[in-house]
């Protein structure tokens, strides 16, 4: 129930910011809320949440409304260096950031509770 996105161009302090509002949440609830965030993050953040759930799904056999958001990481990836043109013929350093997302989605443990039950009842 994992999924992970290496080497994303956008730098981890802006990753993170989308990161902090989904931690923890349910399924459903962080991907509405990604819908409706204005940021670029959001967009991969989902496609990456969505892979996760259908890992979960196909891995594992758990409906994705039993699934919450356990831990999502973002970690800083390689740099990319570059030099841009400055005054008096000199170059100053630029540094294009990437990212590496990972997300780990758990089941309810009240869910497992009620999944056993209806287990034991069929």
């Amino acid at each position: 129930m994992k999924a992970k996105l290496s080497t994303y161009r956008q730098s981890p302090r802006k990753v993170r910011l989308v990161a902090d509002h989904i931690r923890g949440k349910k399924v459903g609830a962080a991907r509405m809320l990604l819908d409706a965030l204005p940021k670029r993050a959001a967009l991969p953040i989902k496609k990456l949440l969505l892979s996760a759930v259908a890992n979960a799904k196909d891995t594992h056999g758990v409906p994705d409304d039993n699934l919450y958001i356990k831990e999502i990481r973002v970690d800083e990836g390689p740099t990319l260096k570059r030099h841009m043109p400055r005054a008096f013929g000199r170059s100053a350093p630029i540094r294009k950031r990437t990212s590496h997302i990972s997300i780990i989605l758990a089941e309810r443990e009240e869910s497992k509770a009620q999944s056993e039950k209806r287990k034991t009842k069929n």
